[in-house]
């Protein structure tokens, strides 16, 4: 999860290194110690004309690499007093002498010094993947199970392995109002990029509780767009062509059978259900932030939507992920055959994973873009949960936090 490296401390970063743990506890100290005793072995058994003693100067080589600074300095005096036993042991025409004595002393001082380097460059990444993470929070929230009368599964993949969030983004905002949904992708990629999407999902969680009209809480996001591209373009960050595609969703709790959705310049989602898969009515309206290009802010489409179907969202990480011959995912006609063969494919959390699953394969695990797979439905549906209103839902004991890269959320 988020902070599975608490126990990694700054003193000691063997701790940080957990292919060298057994049954939880640390065996970082293993190799070295081997080969501490090894060498002097094989030298005290062999003619004299071949001394392998300053050989040790690899131990505390070895200790610096994966023991902490306090192991690596224990191990550097170990290696020396080592060589001075052995090395006596042997007639004075084949000691090393202080030559190799020099040596071993040297490399194991500049051993320590550079593990008390690596420790500190662990700690600072530590922290830096700490601060990743709240970030991550920050922009992709963690959704408990059922917030807001809605089943509901996420799962996003970042194409940098080492990141921890980017541009796409989606949340799930109940309200008085309904419940609404927003998922998206911020053009471009990097801090400016995640930086775009905390604005826009501020924005959606505050417009979609308070505002009655989906259509306003649609224009709300295009004016917080052209805002931000306004302050960084007077910042001179240059990104005054930076803009968004998304898919913003209403559940309204009059209107069972059917949903709101705007479209903004998104593929529209599947609609993923026992009986088979359907795709959308495309919607048509422009990306956040090219509204004044348009004739008009895009409308407000009603679609139905049958209790045992999910809304299956995802970004163009899926649909533009390419295999080695360069042909594109067929989602639709992956997702159709699955559903056919399993229909229980239908609910949010298997979906997902389905086609995160299915996504990953067709690409062999290279990632063009940033990805996000988002479903969701309404609860309580033929293979849904019981509807948790969404006024109690946020301490609710159900709520679980998503898994870093590729996990779900549901």
């Amino acid at each position: 999860m988020h902070d599975r490296y608490r126990w990694a401390g700054r003193r000691d970063a063997v701790r940080g290194h957990r292919l060298l743990r057994v049954r939880g506890r640390s065996v970082a100290w293993l190799p070295p110690l081997l080969l501490l005793a090894v060498i002097p072995t094989v030298d005290l058994n062999t003619a004299g004309d071949f001394r392998m003693v300053s050989w040790l100067v690899l131990v505390p080589g070895i200790a610096a690499a994966i023991c902490g600074v306090w192991g690596t300095a224990v191990f550097t005096a170990l290696a020396v007093g080592t060589y001075i036993a052995v090395d006596s042991l042997w007639p004075a025409e084949y000691r090393s002498g202080p030559a190799d004595f020099v040596l071993v002393a040297l490399g194991g001082l500049l051993a320590t010094l550079a593990c008390a380097v690596r420790v500190r460059d662990e700690s600072r990444a530590v922290h830096m993947r700490d601060v990743a993470d709240t970030v991550r929070r920050t922009v992709l929230r963690p959704l408990p199970a059922g917030w807001g009368g809605l089943d509901h599964a996420g799962v996003y993949l970042t194409a940098d392995a080492q990141a921890r969030v980017g541009g796409d983004f989606y949340d799930i905002q109940p309200g008085p109002h309904g419940t609404r949904v927003l998922v998206g992708d911020v053009q471009g990629k990097g801090l400016g990029a995640v930086e775009t999407a905390a604005a826009l999902l501020g924005t959606f969680r505050e417009a979609a509780y308070h505002e009655p009209d989906l259509a306003t809480v649609a224009d709300r996001l295009e004016t917080r767009m052209l805002r931000h591209r306004a302050h960084t373009g007077a910042l001179g960050r240059g990104e005054g062509d930076r803009f968004a595609t998304a898919v913003l969703v209403g559940f309204r709790d009059d209107a069972p059978g059917t949903v709101d959705a705007v479209f903004f310049g998104h593929e529209p989602p599947l609609a993923v259900g026992p009986s088979g898969v359907r795709a959308l009515p495309a919607g048509g309206g422009l990306p956040l932030g090219l509204g004044d290009l348009g004739a008009g802010p895009p409308p407000v489409r009603r679609l139905s939507l049958a209790p045992s179907e999910t809304l299956l969202i995802v970004t163009d990480g899926v649909t533009e992920a390419r295999d080695a011959g360069g042909a594109f995912y067929r989602l639709a006609d992956d997702v159709r055959r699955a559903v056919a063969h399993d229909p229980r494919l239908a609910e949010p959390a298997r979906l997902v994973a389905f086609v995160r699953d299915g996504t990953l394969r067709h690409c062999r695990g290279h990632l063009g873009d940033d990805t996000t797979v988002f479903a969701v439905r309404r609860a309580g549906g033929p293979l849904g949960q019981d509807v948790v209103p969404w006024a109690g839902a946020a301490t609710g004991p159900g709520a679980r936090e998503g898994h870093e890269r590729g996990g779900l959320q549901s």
